[in-house]
């Protein structure tokens, strides 16, 4: 009906509108960019063009196609207005009706169109044969080689900026996904985060390397205090956190003991808390060896207590085996302790008592029983 749509839109908008309300800033975004800036820099914009193939690297795309052809465009401009000049000086140019026996410094420029195609042909190495460099002009000669040299370096510095900027690694980051929620389980007898992890690709990431970085806001007992504080997360694997064999999904986890910072977190105190989760994968790719990291954030209402990954591996009837990413993200409801402290504490009532206690100081002595009764 009316109404019931009405009403559905409305929680709709209301949940929206409170989740909006309730969302925190991140540094890392789900797809592992930093949302940092930087102001008050005293350093000028300078030390920027030191390092300028870094920059170069760095650009977006339409800065770099933007440079690219103002790069090709500027030089042949540029050449061709000088060899116009130096068929001006040599009054070569048709205005100034030269004599049959002249001979001019470039052959066939009669115009600044004319010495911008020469431009062209001579930078790209076109060579038409219609416009050639005679041996009358030495100052032409020289800017012949001149132009030759520096077309050699630009082509080799955008070439390879382009061809850098393809091949980078972080390209190959986009096809490494983590799921989109860590959760709270036991795993071997052990409270633990887990995280899903995939290679979408069928080629490895050679020497896997996986950390995290817990980022909250701390104040130091003299009172300072400390936003983005660091502390360091320990993931791993049952085979370990070193040279992943990332051939299929893998589900990283984090043990919550009395040295991890979730040990006194408590299902219902997590949505309280602000901190922010930051998870690497550092790897080399197989094709290209590159060094390349991904990386992703969870904030808390994205660790979900009491839940566990869905099973994604399965062998089919030919023997294969198949990765069904529909249920990558899928979690199901397990029971969970309260909280990492409760169950240490319930490990350690247990222990206690299939102890024995042995009191050092406790003599058994025997008595003789003796009969005073009288007769």
């Amino acid at each position: 009906s009316a109404e019931g749509m009405f009403n559905y839109l409305r929680k709709r908008f209301t949940s929206h509108i409170t989740e909006r309300s309730r969302r925190r800033a991140r540094l890392v975004s789900k797809d592992g960019r930093c949302n940092i800036e930087f102001g008050n820099v005293e350093q000028s914009r300078f030390v920027f063009l030191v390092d300028i193939w870094t920059t170069i690297l760095d650009l977006r795309w339409r800065y770099k196609m933007t440079i690219f052809i103002s790069a090709f465009l500027g030089s042949w401009f540029l050449f061709g207005l000088l060899w116009y000049v130096v068929a001006y000086i040599h009054k070569d140019l048709p205005e100034f009706n030269p004599s049959i026996n002249h001979t001019p410094c470039v052959e066939n420029i009669n115009g600044l169109t004319s010495a911008f195609l020469f431009s062209l042909e001579t930078q790209v190495t076109i060579g038409y044969g219609f416009r050639c460099v005679t041996e009358q002009c030495v100052t032409a000669i020289f800017l012949l080689i001149f132009q030759s040299i520096l077309g050699v370096i630009i082509n080799s510095f955008m070439c390879g900026a382009i061809l850098a900027k393809i091949s980078r690694s972080k390209n190959r980051a986009k096809t490494i996904t983590f799921s989109k929620n860590a959760v709270i389980s036991k795993r071997g007898g052990k409270l633990c985060l887990l995280i899903r992890v995939a290679n979408l690709r069928k080629s490895l990431l050679i020497g896997s390397h996986i950390y995290g970085k817990l980022l909250k806001t701390t104040i130091t007992p003299e009172g300072e205090t400390i936003i983005l504080d660091q502390v360091n997360i320990e993931f791993i694997v049952d085979a370990g956190n070193e040279n992943l064999f990332f051939i299929s999904p893998l589900t990283i986890y984090h043990i919550i003991d009395k040295n991890s910072p979730f040990f006194h977190t408590a299902a219902e105190t997590i949505l309280q808390q602000d901190f922010e989760l930051v998870v690497f994968l550092d790897g080399t790719v197989e094709a290209t060896s590159a060094t390349c990291q991904v990386r992703t954030s969870y904030i808390p209402e994205e660790v979900l207590w009491g839940y566990r990954f869905a099973p994604i591996v399965s062998k089919t009837k030919e023997g294969k085996y198949r990765v069904d990413f529909q249920n990558f993200s899928k979690t199901v409801a397990v029971e969970t302790p309260h909280c990492a402290f409760c169950l240490y504490n319930e490990k350690e009532a247990k222990a206690k008592e299939k102890k024995g206690y042995d009191n050092p100081g406790f003599v058994l002595s025997e008595t003789s029983e003796t009969s005073d009764t009288k007769m």
